[in-house]
Formats: structure tokens, C-alpha cells, sequence
């Protein structure tokens, strides 16, 4: 593998990061490091039915299990030169805790944040995958997670939001996609055209920024 070695895949709820760096992995091997969801007792415990009394203890116990996981994460790294993958970008803690806390928590919150994150490895390439909210809203409610019912289409427009503004100012590496068109769990082509975008993302890196042409020079 190339010194383009640490993937990230991101995106709203719903969008296909996790089901993307499987199949990513699928080709190339390495290590997975997945974000502990239905594993987290106040997500599912009620958030969305009542954000205001979860989201506290949501956040922390995300932002505690995320860091403990990018720890694991840089010795992987440190280890071998094989690709690592993950389904988050630690930096996303933010888009949530400014979504849902209040005030006086996210003071909190942005203090413990603050002192994790130096010890936090930034991904070579980070892949933003984006969809419509109507289209995200249907990817949630077909995979049918019991406690993403209470979901609301407000929450995911807000969400939407908030992760472009997020990568406004992303200081890494970023490769953007629209997949809202695009069913690459499904899809042997779709998900051919994703991984194309990727590989020549990587490329373009490799290659010191330089532009690479997607059709031949006529000779």
C-alpha cells in the first residue's frame, strides 16, 4: 500500500460510511476501526426521544469511546504498512456536542475535548460522503434501528448542515462525494465508482498534488 495509509470515511447519519470501509477493506486489507453506535446505553436509551435529558451523557460517553479507540488506532499505524480504516473522524465530536448540548455543557464538554484531542492521529485522506436529507431519512428508516424511529427529518437537516459547514475548514486531506444517487452496498458498479474516486484521490497525493488527467492526452 501506498504512504496513503489512514482512511477516514464521514457523513450524516445513515450515509453508508461504516458499510463503505467494509467494503473498502474487502480490498485492501488492513485494519477496521468502527465507532461504537448501538453500543452507547444513552443513544439508544432515549436521545431522540428526549435530547435535552441524553445528550450530555451521549456525547461524553462517544467522545470517551472514540478517543480510547483512535489510541489503538495510532498503534496500528506504528505497527505495520498495511491501510487503516475508520467510520469517523474524531474532530466529528464537535458537530454533535454543538448540535445537541447546552450551554453550560459544552463548556464542559469542549474541555476534556480540547485535552484529548492532541493525542488524536489526523487521517492522510478523510472521504465526506454526502446525500440528500430525504434520501438519508429513507436509508435510516429502511435499516430500522429501533432507536433511530424517533429520528426527525428537523434533527437530519440540521445534521446535513452542520457536517458541510464542518468541512468548510477541514485542514486534512478531503475527497468529497455525492452518493445520494449511488448504492455501492448493492451495487457492484456504484461501489466500483466510489472506490475509482478514492484510488485517484490517492494518486493525486502520491503524485505531490499534481492534477492527473481522467482521459488520455490525445498523442
Amino acid at each position: 500500500m501506498t504512504s496513503v495509509r489512514h482512511f477516514a470515511v464521514e457523513g450524516a447519519i445513515g450515509v453508508g460510511k461504516t458499510s463503505l470501509v467494509h467494503r473498502l477493506h474487502g480490498e485492501w486489507g488492513g485494519s477496521r476501526f468502527l465507532e461504537v453506535v448501538e453500543g452507547n446505553p444513552f443513544l439508544t436509551g432515549g436521545f431522540y426521544q428526549d435530547m435535552d435529558t441524553h445528550a450530555f451523557d451521549t456525547e461524553m460517553f462517544f467522545l470517551l469511546s472514540r478517543f480510547r479507540q483512535q489510541r489503538a488506532l495510532a498503534a496500528a499505524l506504528e505497527e505495520d504498512r498495511t491501510p487503516v480504516l475508520a467510520d469517523y473522524v474524531f474532530e466529528k465530536n464537535r458537530i454533535f456536542a454543538e448540535l445537541t448540548l447546552a450551554p453550560r455543557d459544552l463548556v464542559l464538554w469542549e474541555r476534556l475535548f480540547e485535552a484529548l484531542r492532541p493525542d488524536v492521529p489526523r487521517p492522510d485522506l478523510t472521504v465526506y460522503l454526502k446525500a440528500g436529507v430525504d434520501v438519508l431519512m429513507d436509508r435510516v428508516r429502511i435499516r430500522n434501528r429501533p432507536f433511530e424511529r424517533d429520528l426527525e427529518r428537523d434533527y437530519m437537516a440540521r445534521l446535513t448542515g452542520a457536517y458541510d459547514r464542518f468541512f468548510e475548514t477541514w485542514p486534512g486531506r478531503l475527497l468529497v462525494i455525492e452518493v445520494s444517487a449511488l448504492d455501492f452496498v448493492r451495487s457492484e458498479a456504484d461501489f466500483a465508482a466510489v472506490r475509482a474516486l478514492v484510488e485517484h484521490k490517492v494518486a493525486e497525493i502520491e503524485g505531490g498534488q499534481r492534477e492527473l488527467a481522467l482521459e488520455p492526452e490525445a498523442s
